[in-house]
């Protein structure tokens, strides 16, 4: 019997600064030294989606060094105090940040669980997202801009594996707790971690 077909994407993502929050950091966030899976998983829908099926990441490659800087930011969103809500005021949000990040990220085409046949317009919709991620990336075309971590660090680089960018191999690191996904996929918040997640020689592998 033929071994099922891998439809496999990837992009190359820098950016100044990056944010990847490590919820035990409470008030005063800190970094993961990587995307999280569901980062990750997000900059692949940003390109490209389709109904019937999904990008999952499979690995991540750190292609610059690890350097964490102190970050500043006025907060004005629903989570303020009673009494900064009321007089409009903003909260100064301390946290510890990426800066100068790069990464390959690595993906696998999956179908997705369709209740409704009818709502798969192709046979092969695996291909047809593959397909539609990899003329989309070539374009620098997509839904909304890829961001890394928080909305406001944008990436000055979205694109094809570029030449020049190796994997940093010296980055050699566990983290003891990794959050791993925020929520299933009927939209349920159902955080999930993985522990002691190995870094190993520069490369972050995303094992379910």
């Amino acid at each position: 019997m033929p071994e099922k077909n891998n439809y496999e994407v990837k992009f190359e993502i820098a950016g100044p600064a990056a944010m990847f929050t490590r919820p035990d950091s409470g008030a005063t966030p800190i970094s993961y030294p990587a995307p999280t899976y569901s980062a990750a998983k997000g900059m692949f829908e940003s390109i490209a989606r389709v109904k019937s099926a999904y990008i999952k990441p499979t690995k991540v490659e750190i292609c610059a060094p690890v350097h964490y800087h102190q970050y500043t930011t006025n907060y004005r969103g629903p989570l303020r105090k009673s009494n900064q809500l009321s007089k409009d005021s903003s909260y100064q949000l301390f946290a510890t940040i990426l800066i100068n990040v790069c990464y390959r990220i690595y993906g696998e085409v999956i179908e997705m669980n369709m209740p409704n046949a009818e709502e798969v317009t192709t046979t092969n919709h695996l291909h047809l997202l593959q397909d539609k991620f990899n003329r989309r990336l070539l374009n620098g075309r997509w839904y909304h801009v890829p961001c890394l971590g928080w909305n406001e660090f944008t990436p000055t680089y979205v694109g094809a594996f570029r030449e020049e960018t190796k994997v940093d191999k010296s980055i050699e690191q566990i983290i003891p707790s990794m959050l791993f996904s925020v929520f299933e996929s009927s939209g349920e918040y159902v955080p999930i971690y993985k522990q002691n997640v190995w870094i190993k020689k520069g490369v972050l592998e995303y094992v379910e």
